[in-house]
């Protein structure tokens, strides 16, 4: 049934004359094709003076079937080893000295072989370094994934456009080469090559361009492969990751209350004996002690909006009043910070403690981040979106603003600039309290010029 299946999938791509790329033949697969002369741009003599014994055209049917279903047992687990196993299976299908899938890196703009076959002339290219080949340098298989169009020589030596490394360094002589495609867009080539002259027909040209379709085809299933492979152990990373933060954080919380006591007996003791110094040292040990209480409560809260057990104590809120006793509590002479606001906003439906966590954050953040005597602004205001009145926070500062490369990830937990000093959980759990209310909080930055955060609440 198999068989049959593919032997009607290569009729069908027989009905097609055109390829899709402009210039590119798309020959038949039929066992009764006619054989044709070599097509323009070949530099071999008369491919039918040099084919093979066995490539009549019903052996080089079967020799196609018996490929693909090679291929087809391959285990794309990922797509180096897939590509690596295809070529050498194709090597050894075509009696060639080499087999490249080269695969474009956009980033370098180079075309890379991503699977090499395992044989002498792949291990020497390895060596050579031709196993990268820089689009700006030009060649055969470049010129090949710029057009889409497939070629064929038997005299790679007397090619003024190839390369000079592979025609000394590996001494090529015959090559094959066909535009490889993944999910409809061309991303490779597949380069089959000998040493020998006049090694390849036109017959092994049609089998390298339908074996390029199927190393696509292999190429694609071991990307979403890999892609699924990562971000399950990615996502299994996490979850443990969360487990071990949840447990730490509750054992390293246990030993902090019997801390403080005794800490209160030590500051008691300290001022009845008359000890000023003893007593401030006292006083910055508990600031310690409550800056280790926040970073444990941050973890707690992060695991669980993680796990979606964060939850809210709804009530209405003056949003207005909230940010004044932020204000009073933050501001200092050297960081100023200035309330823009009407006299009342309520919000119906808000958790207040939860939101001064968030709102502390950003003004925290802003005020860390601003250069001395220069104020912080959080500005307060109703706006409409959708025939809504929405609350509107704005939290302005003067600083350095925000690297566009750090904007993606600002809102991620741990994510961390380098002039952070905490966990890199403070904007992590600002948004998600936002988005526990029903709200949004967005940033903007300009480097040099500043940031603002805007955090949105909906109406009831």
């Amino acid at each position: 049934m198999l068989l049959a299946a593919r032997e009607a999938t290569g009729a069908r791509h027989g009905d097609r004359c055109n390829g899709p790329f402009p210039g590119q033949a798309r020959f038949s697969l039929s066992v009764a094709a006619p054989r044709t002369p070599a097509p323009p741009g070949a530099l071999g003599a008369n491919w039918e003076d040099t084919m093979h014994s066995d490539d009549t055209p019903g052996a080089g049917h079967g020799r196609l079937l018996a490929t693909l279903e090679r291929l087809l047992t391959i285990q794309a687990l990922e797509v180096k080893g897939a590509l690596d196993e295809a070529s050498t299976l194709v090597a050894e299908a075509m009696g060639a000295d080499k087999v490249d899938a080269f695969l474009h890196d956009p980033s370098t703009e180079t075309l890379v072989s991503v699977g090499t076959s395992d044989t002498p002339l792949g291990h020497k290219e390895r060596r050579l370094g031709l196993d990268r080949l820089p689009l700006a340098n030009g060649g055969r298989v470049v010129a090949v994934f710029h057009s889409g169009a497939s070629f064929q020589t038997g005299h790679t030596e007397d090619d003024p456009e190839d390369i000079i490394g592979i025609k000394r360094g590996l001494g090529v002589r015959s090559t094959l080469a066909a535009a490889i495609e993944i999910a409809g867009e061309r991303r490779g080539v597949l380069a089959i090559t000998s040493t020998q002259p006049e090694r390849f027909s036109f017959e092994d040209l049609r089998f390298t361009e339908a074996v390029a379709r199927w190393m696509g085809l292999i190429a694609h299933r071991a990307a979403l492969v890999e892609q699924v492979t990562q971000e399950a152990s990615e996502q299994a990373r996490r979850v443990a990751a969360d487990e071990l933060i949840a447990v730490l954080a509750h054992d390293l919380r246990t030993p902090l209350t019997p801390a403080r006591g005794y800490l209160t007996l030590l500051r008691r003791d300290a001022q009845q004996a008359g000890r000023a110094q003893a007593v401030r040292y006292a006083e910055q040990v508990g600031v310690a002690l409550d800056r280790v209480q926040r970073m444990i409560g941050a973890l707690l809260d992060a695991s669980r909006l993680e796990q979606g057990l964060f939850a809210l104590a709804l009530q209405p809120v003056d949003l207005v009043a909230l940010v004044h006793e932020i204000a009073d509590t933050l501001r200092t002479p050297a960081r100023p910070l200035c309330v823009q606001a009407p006299d009342v906003l309520i919000v119906e439906q808000a958790d207040p403690e939860r939101l001064r966590q968030a709102l502390e954050n950003l003004v925290g953040n802003a005020l860390g981040h601003t250069p001395e005597g220069v104020a912080v602004v959080v500005a307060v205001d109703q706006e409409t979106r959708e025939d809504r009145a929405w609350a509107v926070l704005r939290v302005r500062d003067a600083g350095p603003g925000i690297a566009p490369t750090l904007l993606p990830t600002l809102f991620e937990r741990f994510a961390r600039g380098s002039a952070s000093t905490g966990l890199g959980l403070g904007l992590y759990l600002a948004r998600g309290i936002a988005e526990a209310h029903g709200g949004t909080l967005t940033v903007e930055s300009t480097v040099g010029t500043g940031t603002t955060f805007c955090l949105s609440l909906p109406p009831s």
